[in-house]
């Protein structure tokens, strides 16, 4: 059995949040991500804190250069990837998506139609363009322009997803896709290197997949197996770090929508967030606040303003705690300034 606070001391390992590591910024992603990309500056701020030495030019860097890539490889929301981990994410899920994404919108299109719409697409998409050229190429119908981006796979160009840019965003289509089983396999792997130990509804929950899905790649792996608090079955990788639960947790800041709590279905977020605080966190209108974490568990929201990180304790605080705040409260302003 995994009490909380070691479930806890393990996500955190695994999200480099127990120490910085110097990585690049594709290989920490491939660590930790895919990183939720919906809000541009919590890309940064979330590197940030896992990355020794990371300044805001690094992912820059990647994004102009295609070593990180922004596109939808995830809960049909942008994401960052890797270059190499974009085809695989993009192969596992993109006939699901297809098919979610005709179900939802009540569109149905018959293969022919899918396939000319495909067509124009690979043509109007081969060079960066906004989407509503891409929209407009297809007839109009941004419901089948979608659906062919899902099944081809777009990505946005920089300056999109970049520090400071808030403009238009072009599009292009992204690698070729891999076969899906190939690339279930990596999504599954990835999802306990990055998450576990954790349950298969997690998995679903954070993939926005069924349990059909992921079932054939799961069952491939050797996996080790636990229980919670409360009885419930998680499955972890052989070796996986499973830190001691009294390691030493530094303080950090996160931004919006950081990994560690779209990660887990809401039964299992006790390991990051005490069930009082849930309110706090996971807003009705899904627009999570900027958290700090202290001994690995949400404390309270943070907010940059005139060049200093003023915080908003949840629970009193102690003269230690208070202390280690304010040193890294300010390297973070020092980022945040640039």
């Amino acid at each position: 059995m995994l009490t909380v606070r070691e479930l806890n001391r393990a996500l955190l390992a695994r999200q480099l949040l127990l120490e910085r590591e110097r990585l690049s910024a594709a290989a920490a992603i491939e660590r930790v991500g895919p990183l939720h990309a919906q809000g541009v500056e919590s890309t940064y701020v979330n590197l940030w804190s896992r990355v020794d030495g990371f300044r805001r030019e690094h992912l820059t860097r990647a994004l102009e250069r295609g070593t990180v890539v922004r596109s939808r490889p995830l809960r049909a929301t942008l994401h960052l990837t890797s270059a190499r981990d974009y085809p695989l994410f993009q192969g596992a899920v993109r006939e699901v998506r297809a098919e979610w994404w005709q179900r939802t919108t009540n569109h149905r299109y018959d293969e022919k139609t899918i396939a000319r719409a495909e067509r124009v697409l690979a043509k109007t998409a081969s060079s960066p363009r906004p989407f509503a050229e891409v929209v407009e190429a297809v007839g109009g119908d941004r419901f089948l322009a979608n659906l062919a981006a899902i099944r081809l796979g777009t990505r946005t160009v920089a300056p999109a997803g970049t520090w400071g840019y808030h403009g238009t965003e072009d599009y292009v289509l992204g690698p070729p896709p891999t076969d899906r089983r190939t690339g279930m396999r990596r999504l599954v792997r990835h999802y306990f290197e990055a998450f576990g130990p954790a349950t298969v509804d997690d998995l679903c929950f954070w993939a926005s997949l069924r349990k059909g899905d992921v079932a054939p790649a799961v069952d491939e792996l050797k996996l080790r197996r636990f229980r919670d608090e409360k009885s419930r079955v998680l499955l972890d990788l052989p070796r996986a770090p499973l830190p001691p639960p009294e390691t030493p947790a530094p303080p950090r800041f996160l931004l919006r929508w950081d990994n560690l709590y779209l990660g887990h279905a809401s039964g299992e977020r006790d390991r990051i967030v005490s069930p009082p605080l849930r309110k706090h966190v996971y807003t009705a209108n899904t627009v999570m606040p900027a958290t700090f974490l202290l001994d690995g568990f949400v404390a309270g929201t943070w907010r940059y303003e005139r060049g200093r990180v003023q915080i908003e304790p949840w629970r009193r605080l102690t003269k230690a705690e208070r202390a280690e705040l304010a040193g890294e409260s300010d390297r973070l302003a020092d980022f945040m300034s640039g």
